[in-house]
């Protein structure tokens, strides 16, 4: 069993590491880069993790288990409101507490298939879907969409409020977009339909 503090480590370079892929490329960042990033120094961190390619093995496993994590945490509860509530505010925990796992898993919508295919990464991609009760496999719906830009939002946003040190504050203000995004009446709001633009 890892010592959690070993744990909080390895987290943090997974992390880091997980975000220099995102911005470089796996081919184009090395591990003397990531060591750099993590305040390591590259033999500190192949201590860790032996090679480049496992640390990117790791990177891609934790995105899976988290994936699954999500699941795991509204699996109970039927499709509905409730159940879309409930997987906003713990996908919006996951991607505060793993901005760099949030920027790799944007980075084949931004860049047009960089590290896409990759099956670890294409699961927790399902299991965001899957957590919604969107079928990945399914043709598009209007639901589909809407859980997708609902989970393009939730991305964006965290990074933003990452960013800018404003994880907290945003928080709500996070879980209350992608909800409404999700065609659901929020708190505060008037209609869970979109304004229409009259003629």
């Amino acid at each position: 069993m890892v010592r959690p503090f070993r744990q909080q480590i390895d987290e943090s370079i997974l992390d880091r590491a997980a975000t220099l892929f995102a911005q470089r490329g796996f081919a184009k960042t090395s591990v003397q880069d990531i060591a750099d990033a993590v305040g390591l120094s590259k033999a500190g961190l192949l201590h860790h993790f032996p090679s480049k390619d496992a640390l990117h093995d790791a990177v891609r496993a934790q995105a899976a288990a988290l994936g699954q994590r999500v699941l795991d945490q509204v699996d109970d509860l039927p499709p509905g409101p409730a159940r879309d509530r409930r997987a906003i505010e713990v996908l919006v925990d996951v991607a505060v507490a793993h901005p760099g796992l949030v920027a790799l898993l944007l980075t084949p919508v931004l860049r047009g298939g960089t590290d896409a295919g990759a099956p670890e990464l294409d699961a927790a991609s399902a299991a965001a879907l899957q957590a919604f009760g969107v079928d990945p496999e399914a043709a598009a719906s209007e639901r589909t969409v809407r859980v997708v830009g609902a989970l393009a939002a939730l991305a964006v946003l965290t990074l933003a409020a990452h960013h800018s040190d404003q994880t907290t504050a945003w928080r709500p203000h996070v879980v209350a977009t992608c909800f409404d995004a999700l065609g659901h009446r929020g708190p505060g709001t008037s209609s869970s339909r979109p304004h229409q633009v009259e003629a």
